[in-house]
């Protein structure tokens, strides 16, 4: 039974095009997913952080 999540194309050519969503995620190691997951929700808090003081500062005036 031919696999069909690659293409023809992709293996002829040594895989490097037309790979599946699931083959190029088995690549991205595990603590780079978290340490981006990590910056991502530290991220949003510090800038709700902010605009929570923007929104007080607004307001006393």
């Amino acid at each position: 039974m031919p696999d069909h999540r690659t293409s023809d194309h992709a293996r002829q050519d040594g895989g490097r095009t037309g790979r599946s969503l699931a083959s190029v995620t088995e690549r991205i190691p595990r603590g780079l997913v978290i340490r981006l997951v990590v910056y991502l929700v530290v991220g949003h808090v510090f800038a709700g952080f902010l605009w929570l003081l923007f929104a007080l500062g607004a307001e006393s005036q």
